[in-house]
C-alpha cells in the first residue's frame, strides 16, 4: 500500500514538472522579440534599436466645443475637425468611474489645433493630444456684456483622470499643458475664463506660478499699476507665446495675447492691458519653468531633430 502511494505521488510530481517546463518554454517564446518581420515585398529586421527617440506627443491641448452634446459629436466625427477625446456635458459612469469618448487613436493626428504656435513650435496637431469638453463657452448680449459658462464637476473629474493618465504616459511637462487660446491667442478663447487651471495645477495638471514669486515680482506695486509693455512682451515670448510682437507697443495682437495669458493665469481680469500683476505672473512663470528648470530643456530635447 505504501509503495503504491509513493508510485502514484511520483507520477503526479512528474506531470507537474513537465507542465512547469512547458510553461517556461512557452513563456520564453512569448517574451522573445520578433527579429524579422515579413512585410509587403520585403522584410524588416528588428535586431537593432535606436536610443535617440522620444514620444510624438509633447503637448496636451484643452478646448471647449461651444456646442451641445449632439452637435459636438456630429462636428467632431463628421466634419473636417476632430479631437482625440470628447468629454460630454454629463459624463456617464461605469463601475463608479467616468466615461470619456475617444474619437481618434492617440497614435493618429487629430485636427483640433489649427494654425498654432508654442515656444518655437508650429502646427501643434503634429505633436499634441486634443481634449474637447462640451461647454457653451460664452454669450454676448446686445450691450456686449459677456457671460461665461462654468464647467460641471463631473466634467472636471473626468478631465482630471484623463489628463493625468495622458501626462503620465507621455511625460508631458506642466508648461506644455495648454488651452487653445494659449497656442492661438489671436483667434481662440477656449477653454475660457472659467476653466479651473489653478485647481487642476494642484492635481499635477498644467503650470502655475508660485504666489511668493508673484508677490516678490510685484515689488510693492499695485496689481493694476501700468507696466512696461516691452518687458511683458519679452517675458511672454520667453515663456511660450512666441508670436507676440516685440515692439513695445500695446497693439491689437499684443492685447489679444495678453488677454489669453490673463485668462489662463489671472481670470479675474482679462482686459489685455499691460499691468504690474501680469508682468509679475509672467516673470514668476519664466523663473519657474524656463530659467531655473534644466528638466524642461531635457524634455524639449526633441528640438535637436
Amino acid at each position: 500500500m505504501e509503495q503504491l502511494y509513493l508510485s502514484s505521488d511520483s507520477g503526479f510530481f512528474h506531470r507537474k514538472f513537465l507542465i512547469a517546463v512547458m510553461a517556461l518554454l512557452l513563456a520564453g517564446c512569448a517574451a522573445r522579440p520578433v527579429m524579422m518581420e515579413k512585410r509587403a515585398g520585403y522584410y524588416a529586421s528588428h535586431r537593432f534599436t535606436a536610443t535617440g527617440v522620444n514620444e510624438r506627443v509633447r503637448f496636451l491641448v484643452i478646448h471647449y466645443t461651444a456646442l451641445d452634446d449632439a452637435q459636438s459629436l456630429r462636428t467632431l466625427t463628421k466634419d473636417q475637425v476632430s479631437a482625440h477625446y470628447l468629454i460630454p456635458d454629463a459624463p456617464a459612469s461605469q463601475q463608479g468611474e467616468p466615461v470619456v469618448l475617444q474619437l481618434v487613436d492617440e497614435n493618429k493626428r487629430a485636427w483640433h489645433a489649427g494654425v498654432s504656435n508654442w515656444r518655437g513650435r508650429s502646427n501643434l496637431n503634429d505633436s499634441s493630444i486634443g481634449i474637447e469638453i462640451v461647454n457653451q463657452g460664452y454669450t454676448d448680449d446686445m450691450l456686449e456684456n459677456r457671460t461665461w459658462y462654468p464647467y460641471k464637476e463631473k466634467q472636471i473629474a473626468a478631465l482630471t483622470a484623463l489628463a493625468k493618465d495622458i501626462i503620465e504616459r507621455y511625460q508631458i511637462a506642466p508648461d506644455n499643458v495648454l488651452g487653445h487660446s494659449d497656442i492661438a491667442p489671436l483667434r481662440k478663447q477656449d477653454p475660457g475664463r472659467l476653466f479651473p487651471w489653478e485647481r487642476l495645477s494642484a492635481s499635477g495638471i498644467g503650470a502655475w506660478p508660485d504666489k511668493d514669486a508673484v508677490s516678490r515680482n510685484l515689488a510693492g506695486r499695485k496689481p493694476e499699476a501700468p507696466a512696461d509693455v516691452s518687458v511683458i512682451q519679452g517675458l511672454l515670448k520667453e515663456y511660450g507665446y512666441d508670436q507676440i510682437p516685440q515692439s513695445g507697443v500695446l497693439d491689437q495682437d499684443t492685447r489679444k495675447t495678453l488677454s489669453a495669458f490673463q485668462m489662463h493665469f489671472r481670470p479675474e481680469n482679462i482686459s489685455g492691458y499691460a499691468d504690474a500683476e501680469t508682468e509679475a505672473i509672467a516673470k514668476a512663470l519664466v523663473e519657474k519653468y524656463r530659467r531655473a528648470a534644466p528638466l524642461a530643456v531635457t524634455r524639449d530635447s526633441d528640438n535637436a531633430g
